[in-house]
């Protein structure tokens, strides 16, 4: 028994390290693997909830015969005046009213399993999200309106609030300076001339001029404070594009979640969707960045998906003008003229809904036509004229409801 016990021997030094280096080499080739099917189930997860996305839209439609208006809610009454112009201005904030500021997304949200939160907004509510039982006036007899303040109000609970249908797990943005984060925007065409007023004089809702301006270059699935439906949809509910993924903002300078601010001069955007890039803003060392100097930024709270109560293009808007993941190009603030394309944090695309509600992915090498090309607009002569197919090839022609354009596949 002795000679037993004193001939057992473990394991040498260099064989334990032998030993763990296998099991590092091993843990080395496995992970991109576990990552990328970590990745794989996130994007399945992403195009899920598109997918309720697009059943909470046609469960609408079948409800009211039409889709939800984008940009809507009660105005205020009496009228909120910007200081300096006398005017009442719909890109206003007001504690005393939406202000005809509402996304579509808020419409849908009895249809997308959110009931609960509905009820919160379409009726008065004395609570904040600090928890205070009072509202605008101070006091606990003045609630908050029903349809709620316009959307920057942090302490209007319904707007504080993330809701998990309108995330994409992918994507990390979490916290202030955002409130409810969304990654699916509403699509808005191919032409950003008038995309962010659409139909919209709430002081004269008859503007024949506003109208026609809309009529002309508003060609998305969904036009700013105007009524839409399928039957608008003449290019077919399966060749048209309802809504697209976007990333929100980290705060890394990313130039698709961030837009520069540059002289309020619109016909360098519209007339050039890469604008900001002929001006040497994005980062030749980091092509995904803006440069770090030199340019002014869109303040912390007013960048990409950080609000998805609010119609602002920038917050819940898309257009099918330069391919997935290009730069968001504006000008001097948010709630004007943007060339806000849709993106995502997965790898080569993004998604998109089509009307009819089925999911597909979009690569960043869609065909895209000509991205110097200038959009339609309602003074538009030859190529940019009313009526004029899509300058952006492919993807352009999905973005539109009703440019008889053929679509074969993508």
């Amino acid at each position: 028994m002795r000679e037993r016990i004193s001939g057992t021997r473990g394991f040498t030094l260099v064989e334990l390290l032998v030993v763990i280096a296998i099991i590092g080499v091993l843990v080395g080739l496995l992970l991109p693997a576990v990552q990328a099917a970590r990745e794989a189930a996130r994007r399945m997860s992403c195009s899920n909830n598109f997918k309720q996305l697009g059943l909470g839209m046609h469960n609408y439609h079948a409800a009211y015969d039409a889709l939800p208006i984008h940009g809507t809610g009660p105005v205020a009454q009496p009228p909120v005046i910007t200081a300096g112009n006398g005017q009442q201005n719909w890109w206003s904030n007001t504690d005393v009213s939406a202000h005809w500021r509402l996304s579509a997304l808020v419409g849908i949200t009895p249809f997308i399993e959110q009931q609960a939160i509905w009820e919160q907004i379409s009726n008065p509510l004395v609570k904040r999200t600090d928890n205070q039982a009072i509202a605008p006036g101070g006091v606990a007899t003045s609630p908050w309106p029903a349809m709620g303040p316009t959307p920057q109000q942090l302490q209007y609970p319904p707007w504080a609030t993330d809701i998990p249908t309108l995330r994409c797990p992918s994507d990390p943005g979490v916290g202030l300076p955002a409130l409810g984060r969304t990654n699916y925007a509403l699509n808005l065409g191919d032409s950003i001339v008038f995309a962010h007023q659409g139909t919209g004089n709430y002081q004269n809702p008859l503007d024949a001029t506003y109208t026609s301006n809309a009529r002309a270059a508003c060609r998305g699935v969904f036009v700013t404070h105007s009524k839409t439906a399928f039957r608008d949809i003449l290019d077919g509910t399966a060749n048209t594009i309802m809504m697209g993924e976007i990333p929100t903002d980290l705060g890394d300078g990313d130039k698709r979640t961030v837009q520069t601010l540059n002289p309020n001069v619109q016909p360098n955007q519209y007339n050039n969707p890469k604008w900001c890039e002929d001006q040497s803003q994005i980062d030749p060392a980091r092509p995904q960045f803006w440069k770090t100097t030199g340019l002014t930024f869109e303040n912390s709270s007013n960048r990409r998906g950080y609000r998805w109560a609010d119609f602002f293009v920038t917050n819940t808007g898309c257009f099918t003008i330069l391919p997935p993941n290009t730069e968001l190009c504006g000008v001097n603030n948010i709630g004007n003229y943007a060339t806000a394309g849709v993106g995502s944090r997965h790898q080569g695309g993004a998604h998109v809904l089509m009307a009819d509600g089925a999911v597909k992915f979009v690569t960043d090498s869609i065909e895209a036509g000509n991205n110097r090309a200038a959009n339609v607009q309602p003074a538009g002569t030859g190529a940019t004229a009313p009526g004029s197919m899509s300058p952006y090839g492919l993807w352009g022609a999905l973005g539109t409801r009703a440019n008889k354009e053929t679509v074969s596949s993508f």
